[in-house]
């Protein structure tokens, strides 16, 4: 097996990440608390009552707010960028980048300090220099908490303990026409510490920040005036905190490489927004004619790198997965069959009965790689993920929007709409002459669907197209050399599939609510409350509303691509009653093909530029959120031109 390059260096999931962040200022607070004795806590909760400020009075009375300490790195954040602060601090977002693993190993070696820091009357110190490194202090007053790098000490001759802490940056410092300056954001973090030690008794006059770029030591003079400032962005912080997501930066340079540009999608929003609301017959003409054409954006181009990773599909009944070290071990019986490295997957399928050890299941869900479920005959059912997500605002929003018959309609529409307009483009592409009156009878579906006036409605019209689409389904598929075809096709049939065709689509539709249900999850939705699906015990609802646009560019497509290059036959089936099904062998081709298909390129229609569609599915989600908490006016439908 081929060794990791670099370092051997395991860096925890952004779900892990997050709470152990919480679990450890829970700690701090608690520790903080407890240090205290009833009487000094009687005094100063008499003190605080009379002169703390509105701010610092329900520092530690919202319930909902945990931890009650922020982090000065969290800070350091929100100076940088309020949406960034918003989504780390409070949703648990996080995203590795070339340039924060950089800082993760610039900080292995300050990290690996005790912590431990004389007192501040200086009776434990010993020399008249010395350093402390990875010191971790809280401070009451500020409702702060932060690790310090390294803590320079000085005792004088009446052993009074002088302190600077040292913090370390990769870049380097900004050049002004005065000379050498800090950055805001270095300088609120340095502010902080500064601040937190002289509130746990250190006489603390200064900080120094070390840019490893330049091999700089800039110091930063701790003046009332820069006090006050660093007093007010902790408050403007705890107050972002509370509310809702800010809007993102408009233009900014500081996006460009930004490891949450992917999941904030500045540019992207930005534009969305520009565009306002519109009429639903403005919207279904746009979808009818131009497929989403209309003002063109002028953003930058989403850089998203591919996924590496593969889904890993076992389909055999009887086989173990068990876990060795950082290696997944598929057993049948006490046979190895294969050993497939836990990073190099980004979900695990299982298929029938197929047994996973609790400390798989433990390691998958640290390391946010889910877990799916299906049947034996491919029914997708469930599945297990771990908890990556802290913020539930958007399944607030998400549960509002479900219990408004109104708003549930509006985004159905889309939904059903999207959905025909992508049948009606594949039969134009694949068909072999595709009828005109039934293109127009799906156009004008399309306009019906973004008019229909109940839920109900919009089942039969898409019903209706359903029916039609699938009359002409037949036609994409070429028939072979002999006159003879193990895929004839003449209506669609399930539970069970009674012809090949129809099972090669169940298959696709289940593979495809599996990731659509990833995605939403990912994002931060319940895959399982929808808007045009109705809630049913085990129903995926919401993964199946923002599926219905994927349905034909993706499932059918991929049957299309099987049937029409010879990559399935007759051997590949296995029949039972009238039901038929895949054996394992053509479940293998049928995974190959379809994972092909979601990592295939594709241009979005809105953008402009290139993503795969498990990207393209995700960022599908992700508009909706915007739509649920207002950041955006109107949902639109993943349609291809």
């Amino acid at each position: 097996m081929a060794k990791r390059a670099g370092p051997k260096t395991r860096r925890m999931s952004p779900g892990r990440r997050a709470v152990s962040r919480l679990e450890r200022l829970k700690e701090i607070s608690l520790g903080v608390a407890a240090s205290r004795t009833r009487e000094c806590a009687v005094s100063s909760q008499q003190e605080t009552a009379q002169t703390a400020s509105p701010a610092s009075l329900d520092l530690f009375a919202q319930p909902n707010l945990v931890p009650a300490y922020l982090p000065a790195r969290m800070i350091n954040e929100f100076v940088y960028c309020p949406r960034l602060f918003y989504y780390e601090q409070v949703e648990g977002v996080f995203v590795e980048s070339a340039d924060t693993i950089r800082g993760s190993q610039g900080h292995k070696r300050v990290d690996q300090g005790s912590g431990a820091l004389p007192s501040a009357d200086g009776a434990d110190a010993s020399e008249d220099k010395l350093h402390a490194r990875s010191v971790e202090l809280a401070s009451d007053r500020l409702g702060v908490v932060c690790k310090m790098d390294l803590v320079e000490l000085r005792t004088d001759l009446f052993s009074n303990v002088q302190v600077s802490p040292v913090e370390y940056k990769v870049g380097a410092p900004r050049e002004n026409d005065d000379g050498i300056d800090l950055w805001d954001t270095d300088k609120i973090q340095l502010t902080l510490q500064c601040l937190i030690l002289r509130d746990n008794g250190y006489e603390c006059k200064e900080g120094i920040l070390y840019y490893r770029s330049t091999k700089q030591r800039v110091r930063l003079e701790i003046t009332p005036e820069i006090e006050k400032w660093a007093i007010e962005i902790v408050a403007k912080a705890r107050e972002c905190s509370k509310g809702q997501r800010p809007a993102p930066l408009v233009a900014s340079p500081k996006c460009v490489r930004c490891s949450l540009a992917p999941v904030c999608l500045p540019d992207e929003t930005n534009f969305l927004r520009q565009l306002g609301p519109e009429s639903s017959e403005d919207a279904g003409s746009d979808l009818a004619d131009k497929a989403g054409a209309g003002a063109s954006y002028n953003g930058r181009r989403s850089l998203t790198p591919r996924d590496e990773r593969r889904a890993l599909y076992l389909n055999s009944p009887g086989l173990f997965v068990g876990r060795k070290g950082e290696v997944l071990e598929i057993r049948e019986k006490k046979t190895v069959l294969q050993e497939v490295r836990i990073r190099d997957i980004n979900q695990l399928g299982l298929f029938g009965n197929i047994q996973v050890s609790t400390q798989v299941v433990q390691e998958l869900c640290e390391q946010e790689v889910p877990i799916i479920y299906f049947s034996g005959g491919g029914w997708f059912y469930g599945m297990t993920h771990g908890l990556g997500l802290t913020n539930v605002f958007t399944r607030i929003a998400q549960f509002d929007v479900a219990r408004d018959e109104r708003t549930r309609r509006l985004f159905a529409r889309s939904f059903v709409a999207g959905k025909i307009r992508n049948q009606r483009t594949m039969l134009m592409r694949n068909h072999e002459e595709p009828p005109t009156p039934l293109i127009n009878r799906l156009r004008q579906a399309v306009n019906d669907a973004l008019m229909a006036k109940s839920l109900d409605e919009l089942l039969g019209i898409e019903g209706s197209a359903a029916a039609n689409y699938f009359g002409a389904f037949a036609g994409m598929l070429k028939p072979e050399s002999n006159g003879l075809s193990t895929f004839d096709f003449r209506v669609r049939n399930r539970r069970p599939p009674r012809d090949p065709v129809n099972a090669l689509l169940s298959l696709g539709y289940s593979l495809l609510a599996k990731d659509c249900a990833i995605a939403a999850a990912a994002v931060g939705f319940d895959p399982y409350v929808g808007f045009y699906h109705q809630p049913r015990y085990g129903r995926p609802a919401l993964a199946l509303d923002i599926m219905e646009e994927f349905r034909p560019l993706i499932a059918d497509s991929v049957v299309v691509t099987l049937v029409n290059n010879r990559m399935l036959d007759e051997s590949h089936f296995v029949r039972a009653g009238n039901a038929v099904n895949l054996t394992a062998r053509g479940r293998k081709i049928f995974f190959e093909a379809y994972e092909a298909r979601m990592n295939s390129v594709v241009t979005h229609p809105v953008f402009d530029y290139k993503v795969c569609y498990r990207r393209a599915i995700e960022l599908q989600f992700r508009l909706l959120a915007r739509v649920l908490t207002g950041e955006i006016a109107i949902y639109r439908p993943f349609v291809t031109r």
